[in-house]
């Protein structure tokens, strides 16, 4: 749809000498997610794979699990005097005895694209069952190949290059090969371009995966890749302390700071090193 960047004029001083020129800016829009035409919430965010967005967003929430139970995903026309579509409102058709999302589930405020959990009706909410068990996944890497992440990550950036003003978050194999990779404004929302990608792929749960991410690990960010099943997460820059504590109960493998090989790794440590050793 050509609305992921705009270019926009920008005065700039370059020692100390402004001059005027044309800047290449990352677009935020805001989407409405409406399921079964009811609206669940509004997120900000940069156009582009919004029906991975949608899916991915369910899955985090414990909506759905296989692709087989959603029957649809459609845009719906715009609120413009006109009628045309904005593609700012997609709607989910959820599949036949696929219940309804829960009405605590729904924002009471817009979703800003720095903020994920803001606006839930109730903190209960967030205390969704995950599907699979993570902590049972065989997955065993060594911290050189994660090493290598970051850096394959960055050079996947495509809008990145030209913005500056984008997350990233990218699904790898353990041999460093790059699942998929998906930008946007907010973090929170590539992650669940991601995952939905793999639901609506079938590759849910995506067991033996890594998800990279560009910034700081939350507890949302958690939470999203242990609803997808993946068994190791990490970001380049600090987790928060409510995301360690759901790692550790979770059994995911939470890995900050990874920039080359340096890493703090704090939790699931066995993933990388092994058993810890006797005594």
């Amino acid at each position: 749809m050509g609305r992921v960047t705009v270019r926009r004029p920008v005065l700039r001083v370059r020692d100390g000498k402004p001059s005027t020129r044309p800047d290449t800016l990352a677009v935020e829009e805001p989407m409405e997610l409406r399921v079964g035409g009811r609206a669940l919430t509004v997120t900000m965010r940069t156009p582009g794979d919004d029906f991975d967005l949608a899916a991915g967003f369910l899955v985090g929430e414990g909506v759905v699990r296989e692709a087989q139970e959603i029957a649809g995903i459609r845009y719906c026309a715009g609120a413009t005097e006109d009628g045309s579509n904005t593609y700012n409102i997609v709607d989910v058709v959820l599949a036949d005895g696929v219940p309804l999302p829960d009405a605590s589930l729904e924002r009471n405020f817009y979703t800003t694209s720095s903020c994920g959990l803001c606006g839930k009706a109730s903190l209960e909410a967030i205390a969704t069952t995950a599907p699979w068990n993570i902590a049972e996944d065989p997955l065993r890497i060594a911290p050189e190949a994660l090493a290598v992440l970051p850096d394959r990550l960055r050079e996947a950036q495509r809008v990145f290059d030209k913005t500056g003003g984008l997350h990233a978050a990218g699904l790898f194999t353990p041999d460093g090969e790059l699942i998929c990779l998906r930008e946007d404004v907010g973090r929170h929302n590539a992650v669940d371009k991601v995952i939905g990608h793999a639901l609506r792929s079938g590759l849910l749960p995506l067991r033996g995966t890594i998800l990279m991410v560009s910034g700081r690990a939350s507890f949302e960010l958690v939470q999203k890749a242990v609803m997808a099943g993946i068994p190791l997460l990490a970001a380049v820059s600090a987790p928060s302390s409510l995301a360690v504590d759901l790692a550790a109960e979770s059994g995911l493998t939470l890995i900050g700071f990874l920039r080359g090989a340096s890493m703090n790794v704090y939790t699931g440590e066995h993933r990388l090193f092994g058993p810890p050793e006797p005594g």
